[in-house]
């Protein structure tokens, strides 16, 4: 490495209290793109507040899930599904209101699935007997004038879905402990507590959302919720590197604290978040309107809505989540306490 390059480094770990100044009296989208941790995102005010949003977060998820609920879809609850060619004449209030007129109560849900000459109207309703069944087929033919054999109707077990369930549960605690394992190994025990409890708040914040909004749970969302799991420890490991490599000496030097050396790799890494964040964003945008939208494809929904709540909700804990908790983890340590005493006794004595 050139004497160059060297010094061009230098000053991502090495601020002095100038540096910061004029670093605070540039431009936001200066300071955010420079990295120059002008942000305050670990400090002890900042943390406070940001522990007081996630745990609102956390309360407002926690509590949905509770009285609200989730909205269960066929694959889990169990049921029948019934399906008939969409046209003019055959739109979702109106096979409604046949399915009403024919069985004598109103089915659980209606939807239009995908478009042109494939669209189809979709009707999930509680496990019919096969009279009813019948007597539903027959209905619907009557009444939009199709053949019998246009109408297709399908069980689903709840068994199926309580599989479904404990696979996901099963799959979620091993994907956990193999995080917090790796974490561990790769980096200390405070990252890996950190990154443990990033990761428990993405599971209840976007689980919330789903609660919230009262979207249909299916096997894409459990797909879903663990790629953005993925994706969450992805970007925390990104924060957590540099944060070690900027803590790796920080004992030997009496400039900066630890918290202040993480909130500046944490500044450093601000804009690779960003732009991590809006790639994955985009295509998953592309994939609702394109596929969703347009082509009405309700499985690609399912995954494309857990996506896109998930990245976001990844990318707000492994920044002010992760990054906070860390330091107060870190700062109960009696070595990081005699260091934060020294730096800040080196500067009184340099204000004397």
């Amino acid at each position: 490495m050139s004497s160059n390059e060297t010094t061009a480094e230098k000053p991502t770990t090495e601020w002095s209290d100038d540096d910061y100044v004029a670093a605070k009296n540039t431009s936001f989208f200066s300071r955010l793109y420079s990295g120059t941790g002008a942000f305050d995102v670990v400090g002890p005010r900042s943390r406070r507040r940001l522990y007081v949003i996630s745990a609102v977060i956390m309360v407002i998820c926690v509590l949905s899930m509770i009285f609200r609920g989730f909205t269960p879809g066929i694959d889990f609850e169990g049921g029948t599904q019934v399906s008939i060619p969409a046209s003019d004449t055959v739109t979702t209030s109106s096979v409604s209101e046949a399915f009403t007129a024919a069985l004598g109560h109103d089915p659980e849900s209606v939807q239009k699935a995908g478009t042109g000459e494939a669209a189809t109207i979709q009707v999930r309703t509680e496990t019919l007997s096969h009279e009813d069944a019948a007597k539903l087929t027959e209905g619907l033919a009557s009444t939009f004038k199709i053949n019998q054999s246009d109408v297709s109707s399908s069980d689903v077990s709840s068994t199926w879905g309580a599989e479904i369930t404990r696979k996901m549960v099963i799959a979620l605690i091993v994907f956990l402990v193999a995080v917090f394992i790796y974490i561990a190994i790769r980096f200390d025990r405070e990252m890996s507590a950190a990154a443990l409890v990033s990761l428990l708040f993405d599971v209840v914040a976007t689980a919330g959302v789903y609660s919230i909004v009262g979207w249909e749970v299916t096997p894409a969302t459990v797909i879903g919720l663990l790629t953005i799991l993925g994706f969450s420890v992805y970007d925390t490991v990104v924060v957590f590197d540099k944060v070690e490599e900027n803590t790796r000496s920080v004992f030997a030097s009496s400039r900066r604290t630890y918290s202040e050396q993480t909130n500046l790799a944490v500044n450093q890494t601000f804009m690779r978040s960003i732009n991590t964040t809006v790639i994955s964003v985009l295509p998953i945008i592309a994939l609702i309107v394109i596929a969703v939208w347009m082509l009405g494809v309700g499985t690609l929904k399912d995954l494309a809505l857990i996506q896109l709540v998930g990245v976001v909700v990844g990318t707000y804990s492994s920044i002010f989540l992760a990054s906070p908790l860390l330091v107060t983890l870190k700062e109960m340590r009696e070595d990081v306490k005699r260091h934060t005493a020294k730096v800040i006794a080196r500067r009184e004595r340099a204000a004397a």
